[in-house]
C-alpha cells in the first residue's frame, strides 16, 4: 500500500513538471509571436513618420521639419547680380592660319570655302599632332572648336588612307547630328561617306547605311553597342576612334558601353580623347585607351560677368503666366530658354504661350527625335 502511494506521488510530480514545461513553452511562443507582430505593426504604422537620423542642428528646417526652402529664409541677394559688359576673350589663335597646316588641297579648299582663316587655340594645338598619327588627350570647354580639331586631321588621314575607317562617339543624338553636318562641309568633293548611328530614329535605315561600309561612323554608345550585338557593325574594322564630350557621356552613365566598345577595337589604332573636364573615371578610361598621348589643355579664362541675374516676384493674386508673358514682351528679350519642373509642365506652358501669340516649342525626353529636330533647327536659326 505504501509503495503504491509513493508511485502515485512520483507520477503526479512528473505530470506536474511536464505541464509546467508545456506552459513555459507556450508562454515563450506567445510572447515571441506578440513581439514579432508588434514589430511588424510598428513598422507598418510608423515607417512613414520616422525621421531620418541627423547630426548637428536643423537650422535649415521649417516648423514642419521638411520645409527647407521657406521663403523667409532665402537670401535673394545671392541670386541677383548686374551684368558687367566686357569683351569676351577670343578663342582664336590669330597668330596662325589654316594654310600653315600640312593639309591636302581638297581639305584646305573646303576650309577656305567656309571662310575660316584662323584656327581656334585648341585646333592650333591638336591638328599638327593628330596629322602625325599621335594619340590625343585634349581638354577644352564646349564651343572652343573641338569638333573641327578632330574632324580636319581625320578627314585628311582618311583621304590619304582610303582603306581605313574612323569611329566617332558622342553622348547625345543632337551632338551626333551636328557633328555629321559639320563633317559634310569638310568632305565635299571627296569620296568619304559617313553614317549616323543614334537612338530615337529608324534603326533599319541606319542598318542600311552601315552596310554600305562608310569610312566614318558617328554614333551614340547605346545604339552602337546594339548594332554590334546584332552583328551589323564590326568594331574591329575601325583603326581610328574619337571620343568627344567624354565627361558628358560618363554623367549619362555610358561608362560600361564605352569600355565595351574600346575592348572590341584593334589594339593598334589612333585614338583621340576630348573632354571639357577630367573626372577620375575619365582619367581611367583615357589610360586604358591612349598610348603615349600628347596632352593639350586650353584653360578657360575667368568667366566674364556679362550675365544679369534677377528674381521676379509675383504679387499675391496675380497670375504667374501673365507676369512671364509681360516679361517676354520686353524689347530686349529675343531668345529665351525656360526650364520646367516636368515634361507635362513644359508642354502645358508651351501651349499656353502659343495661344498668346509667342513663337514657342517644347523639348523634352518624351519627344521622338523626328519631333526634336525641327525645334533644334528653330533654336539655331533664331
Amino acid at each position: 500500500m505504501v509503495k503504491s502511494v509513493k508511485n502515485r506521488q512520483k507520477q503526479s510530480a512528473t505530470f506536474s513538471s511536464y505541464l509546467g514545461y508545456l506552459y513555459n513553452s507556450a508562454y515563450r511562443l506567445v510572447v515571441n509571436t506578440v513581439i514579432h507582430l508588434s514589430k511588424k505593426l510598428n513598422i507598418m504604422a510608423f515607417s512613414s513618420h520616422r525621421r531620418r537620423p541627423h547630426y548637428g542642428r536643423r537650422n535649415n528646417r521649417g516648423p514642419q521639419g521638411g520645409n527647407r526652402f521657406n521663403s523667409s529664409k532665402i537670401r535673394h541677394d545671392m541670386y541677383i547680380s548686374q551684368a558687367v559688359l566686357s569683351e569676351p576673350e577670343s578663342i582664336y589663335n590669330e597668330d596662325m592660319t589654316y594654310s600653315e597646316f600640312e593639309l591636302l588641297s581638297q581639305v584646305q579648299a573646303n576650309i577656305d570655302a567656309r571662310g575660316y582663316i584662323h584656327p581656334t587655340k585648341i585646333q592650333s594645338q591638336v591638328i599638327p599632332s593628330a596629322l602625325e598619327g599621335k594619340d590625343i588627350l585634349a581638354m577644352a570647354r564646349t564651343g572652343s572648336g573641338k569638333t573641327a580639331a578632330f574632324l580636319i586631321p581625320m578627314v585628311n588621314k582618311l583621304i590619304q588612307n582610303p582603306g581605313q575607317r574612323c569611329l566617332i562617339i558622342l553622348p547625345t543624338r543632337e551632338l551626333a547630328q551636328q557633328t555629321d553636318a559639320e563633317l559634310k562641309t569638310f568632305v565635299k568633293v571627296t569620296q568619304i561617306r559617313s553614317a549616323v548611328v543614334i537612338g530615337g530614329t529608324n534603326m533599319y535605315r541606319q542598318i542600311s547605311e552601315v552596310k554600305r561600309n562608310p569610312q566614318i561612323v558617328i554614333a551614340t554608345p547605346g545604339r552602337l553597342r546594339d548594332l554590334f550585338q546584332r552583328r551589323i557593325i564590326n568594331l574591329a574594322s575601325f583603326k581610328n576612334i574619337v571620343l568627344d564630350e567624354v565627361d558628358h557621356m560618363l554623367d549619362m552613365g555610358f561608362v560600361h558601353e564605352i569600355r565595351f566598345i574600346i575592348s572590341q577595337m584593334p589594339k593598334e589604332k589612333q585614338s583621340m580623347f576630348l573632354s571639357a573636364t577630367m573626372p577620375r573615371e575619365a582619367e581611367r578610361i583615357a589610360n586604358e585607351l591612349l598610348v603615349n598621348p600628347v596632352r593639350f589643355e586650353v584653360k578657360e579664362a575667368v568667366r566674364q560677368q556679362n550675365i544679369e541675374q534677377n528674381i521676379i516676384k509675383v504679387p499675391a493674386g496675380q497670375n504667374k503666366l501673365d507676369v512671364l508673358a509681360d516679361h517676354l514682351k520686353k524689347e530686349n528679350t529675343t531668345k529665351v530658354l525656360i526650364f520646367s519642373k516636368t515634361k507635362h509642365g513644359a508642354d502645358k506652358l508651351s501651349n499656353r504661350l502659343a495661344l498668346r501669340g509667342f513663337r514657342v516649342d517644347a523639348i523634352h525626353g518624351n519627344k521622338s527625335q523626328a519631333k526634336k529636330n525641327p525645334s533644334n533647327r528653330t533654336i539655331q536659326t533664331m
